[in-house]
């Protein structure tokens, strides 16, 4: 059988017995064919005509033109692709991708000489020349993948500079490439330049095959904060609107976060963005770590996922505290000015991400953070892009506006802190007040901001931490849970 390698480093190659394949001329071709592999899913032909072919003139053919170079470069004999009248997939039979390989390495243990061949040909940034400027929902997507591989690729180098057979002159070339990769705070072993906490990426994998990132900070007995619209474990700890938040959770607990699907380090590509996935993305996160019973920190659309997990696992849930929540979306309760409002912004979103869009940025952003100044709301926009591609922020607006765990709240057993902004532009007041007075036993605390999340320099955020230090602190029966384990 012919040995096949996937090499994702530097220009993606196919090698088989250590040979390249001669792949198509055309870059559109090698673009679809990686994003196929790598995804390792079937995706409907209608996705992949938007995301390369939106002309006038005939996509399907477009499509079916490099479909049909493919299995001329690969051997239609191997069964890589497999296509029907609706969808396409890519997989390639027992093959070794060099990522994979380094993340194997990274958990399993490898030899000296096999950590020094990986960091040889981890020296060079993945997925290179596939960039197709017209092409921003593939863009989006290969941002993602590269940011993962980067994350692998930095702790590897990292560790194979630090044995003690390295060559002298190849460890300089390692830590370079790891820094440029995504620095020390990537990197095990290596003091994070990030205080005390280092932050060490690792992923699991959902029952329908999604791969979630987490990360766990800080030590003492666990803290798990459920995603929210947005997150990106990297860009987050470095955020001037809510690392502080995210460093001083850290400082007294063992800070569990993940990338819920559909976002930051997380799979992009996913069938599915709805509520019970989400809950889903929590449920994998925490099992794998083996936790018993944590607080749970819920904020925005997370309170939401927060509260039905506390309802399903009353005996896991120490704790709950609930920041700029919600209990139903607009579609439900809101009015017909609201729904037309958020309907414009969805436009908004569609049209408008990842553009410089003076518009956008006082319509959408702004509403996030009307206090925010110019600076603050220019590196919110420049994150959004960073986290999500146009179509999944639309498909996690729209996710959000139909969910309800109104009949939930009276399941909600754990004690309850809601924290809320009195001014919050993005979700009344009054929202909180109805989940307090649903969720038996709550406390409601209101702080003096316009922001959904009071901006790290606002007194309010002050007193927002200091609540939930307290609320942390007065929990009563801790037993600090089991340890949170490293997935394998």
């Amino acid at each position: 059988m012919d040995r096949i390698q996937i090499r994702l480093c530097g220009e993606p190659a196919i090698l088989r017995d250590g040979r390249a394949v001669a792949l198509p001329a055309s870059r559109k071709t090698r673009a679809l064919l990686f994003l196929l592999l790598c995804s390792g899913r079937s995706w409907r032909r209608e996705q992949l005509c938007e995301m390369f072919w939106e002309v006038p003139n005939d996509p399907r053919a477009a499509l079916r033109w490099s479909l049909s170079k493919l299995r001329l470069a690969l051997g239609d004999e191997a069964g890589w692709i497999a296509a029907d009248r609706d969808h396409v997939a890519c997989a390639a039979p027992a093959a070794r991708i060099d990522i994979d390989e380094m993340a194997a390495a990274l958990v399993d243990g490898a030899d000296p000489a096999g950590l020094l061949r990986l960091a040889e040909i981890a020296l060079e940034p993945p997925l290179l020349g596939l960039d197709l400027p017209c092409c921003e929902a593939f863009g989006a997507w290969l941002a993602s993948r590269r940011l993962a591989a980067d994350a692998v690729r930095a702790r590897l180098l990292t560790r194979a500079a630090a044995l003690p057979g390295a060559p002298r002159d190849r460890i300089p070339l390692y830590l370079r490439a790891a820094e440029e990769a995504g620095g020390a705070g990537a990197c095990e072993a290596v003091p994070a330049p990030r205080g005390a906490q280092d932050q060490r990426v690792r992923y699991c994998t959902t029952a329908d095959g999604v791969r979630i990132a987490y990360a766990c900070t800080g030590a003492g007995p666990p803290l798990v904060k459920a995603a929210n619209w947005l997150n990106h474990l990297d860009l987050d700890w470095d955020s001037p609107l809510w690392g502080r938040m995210i460093r001083a959770l850290s400082e007294r607990h063992q800070l569990v976060r993940y990338d819920e699907r559909g976002n930051g380090l997380s799979q992009w590509d996913v069938a599915r963005l709805d509520f019970e996935a989400f809950v889903s993305d929590l449920e994998v996160v925490v099992d794998g770590l083996g936790l018993e019973r944590f607080p749970l920190i819920g904020i925005s659309q997370g309170c939401a996922v927060s509260i039905e997990y506390a309802a399903r696992h009353p005996e896991r849930v120490e704790g709950l505290v609930l920041i700029g929540g919600y209990a139903a979306g607009w579609r439900i309760t809101g009015d017909e000015r609201l729904r037309a409002e958020r309907e414009a912004t969805m436009t908004l979103v569609r049209h408008g991400w990842g553009k410089d869009n003076p518009a956008y940025r006082q319509i959408f952003s702004y509403s996030f953070f009307p206090s925010g100044t110019g600076e603050e709301l220019d590196w919110f926009n420049a994150f959004q892009r960073s986290t999500a591609s146009a179509e999944n922020a639309v498909r996690f607006l729209e996710a959000f506006s139909t969910i309800d765990v109104r009949h939930r709240l009276a399941d909600v057993g754990a004690p309850t802190l809601v924290l809320h902004a009195r001014d919050d532009q993005r979700i009344p007041v009054a929202e909180a007040a109805a989940l307090a007075a649903a969720i038996p036993g709550a406390s409601l605390v209101t702080l003096d901001s316009d922001s959904h999340l009071p901006l790290a320099r606002e007194p309010a955020h002050t007193e927002m931490l200091a609540c939930i230090r307290r609320f942390l602190a007065g929990l009563d029966g801790r037993d600090g849970g089991a340890p949170a384990r490293a997935a394998r």
